[in-house]
């Protein structure tokens, strides 16, 4: 993890031009090769670089989740899924390719069967009117816990999701 308020002057800042404490995703598509996306996070902005490349960009505090997959002629070489909560400025944050300058890694999983399982919890969420980006935190951990030790995760329930609600409402 990087913590700003623990750096040196200039060790570790933000480059020039990201005055504006955003943290930009860099997608690529090239279909059946490299396909990079985002399965759910509302991006505030969107920047073409060009054909094949698009440049995303997430305020502090969006989750979002990337998606990498590659192959080359034989097949999938990588398969990729990270689960990323955006940090504000002097927040500490793990860095993660094409992710500048990265964020909270809430689940970072590969390999086609981690994946999938992963894609299905989304949808399993998305299932019961829950917009993934608003699910507890601790449930992406918990999905990451699970599938790392090869374990079935739970469900996300309602409950689950209700009682995250009013944790937050009575947060400072």
């Amino acid at each position: 993890m990087s913590n700003h308020a623990a750096c040196p002057a200039g060790a570790g800042q933000r480059p020039a031009g990201h005055a504006d404490h955003l943290t930009r995703v860099e997608l690529t598509w090239i279909a059946k090769r490299i396909e990079f996306w985002i399965r759910f996070g509302q991006s505030s902005d969107v920047r073409f670089l060009d054909r094949i490349r698009s440049l995303h960009s997430f305020r502090p505090g969006c989750v979002f989740a990337l998606v990498r997959w590659a192959a080359n002629d034989y097949g999938t070489m990588i398969s990729r899924i990270d689960i990323v909560r955006t940090v504000s400025p002097g927040e500490p944050y793990q860095t993660l390719p094409f992710v500048r300058p990265g964020g909270d890694i809430l689940l970072k999983l590969s390999g086609l069967p981690k994946v999938g399982c992963v894609l299905r919890a989304i949808k399993a969420i998305e299932a019961l009117g829950i917009d993934p980006t608003e699910v507890s935190p601790d449930h992406w951990r918990h999905i990451h816990n699970r599938l790392t030790a090869g374990h079935e995760p739970r469900a996300y329930t309602q409950d689950q999701h209700r009682a995250h609600l009013k944790r937050l409402r009575v947060e400072p």
